[in-house]
């Protein structure tokens, strides 16, 4: 019996060392691995890939064309109000995380364990900017006007709704910042679907260079590492 038991723990551990061996090596291999851009098209859009070193966030104008996000993502949903913000970041993740979860040092077993295994909801962060600053950890990308519709039709998608069609706000004490909002969204988090496989998704969405999957910044970061500041 004691044999048997060993036996069963021996193979558990290894099975689990192997599970993470093969999935931080598919992780480096197809993170380095780049999606083809759409090449001919016209630089009328700026975007913007922004990390705080774990996350990537999409950023895009608050207006622009017929696509007006302050309708739907409202400046009254912050603490500050501040209605003359010309950027919103879009991130979506676990909701445990984003809510429950204001510094890694605060990480519950409980919220990590949910997210890895899908267990848990998701929610929309978005934040308001009045400027960004370009450097190592914010690219500028140019994109034409269809695929800023793809892009925009990407990250609406993503968003539940209520049975008006309206984006749902999660009231909550747990900002960032005074100029953010949480949002509640679809899909569940998981060890293969991050909060960076969705950012990653969005600019496969808008035709960009892209990594083949990736569930951390660092691939996506990867991708841009020789574009200039501009």
């Amino acid at each position: 019996m004691v044999k048997k038991i060993l036996k069963t723990i021996v193979w558990t551990i290894g099975s689990l060392l192997a599970f993470i061996i093969l999935y931080l090596c598919s992780t480096y291999i197809l993170s380095h691995i780049s999606t083809n851009k759409e090449d001919n098209v016209t630089a009328d859009v700026p975007i913007y890939i922004l990390t705080n070193g774990v996350h990537t966030d999409i950023v895009v104008p608050v207006k622009y064309g017929q696509t007006n996000w302050s309708h739907e993502i409202k400046f009254s949903n912050t603490i500050s109000k501040d209605t003359t913000a010309t950027l919103i970041a879009f991130g979506w993740g676990d909701k445990g995380f984003y809510l429950n979860t204001p510094t890694w040092a605060q990480l519950k077993f409980s919220v990590a364990f949910k997210a890895a295994t899908g267990l848990s909801t998701s929610a929309i962060h978005a934040t308001f900017y009045k400027s960004l600053t370009e450097g190592p950890d914010c690219h500028r990308i140019w994109i034409s006007n269809s695929q800023y519709a793809r892009l925009c039709s990407y990250i609406q998608s993503s968003f539940k709704t209520d049975p008006a069609g309206h984006t749902i706000n999660i009231p909550t004490t747990a900002n960032y910042n005074n100029n953010d909002a949480f949002y509640d969204a679809k899909r569940r988090y998981n060890l293969f679907y991050t909060c960076n496989t969705w950012a990653n998704n969005a600019l496969k969405a808008a035709g960009q260079k892209a990594c083949i999957w990736t569930p951390f910044d660092k691939g996506i970061f990867y991708m841009y590492k020789d574009q200039p500041a501009k």
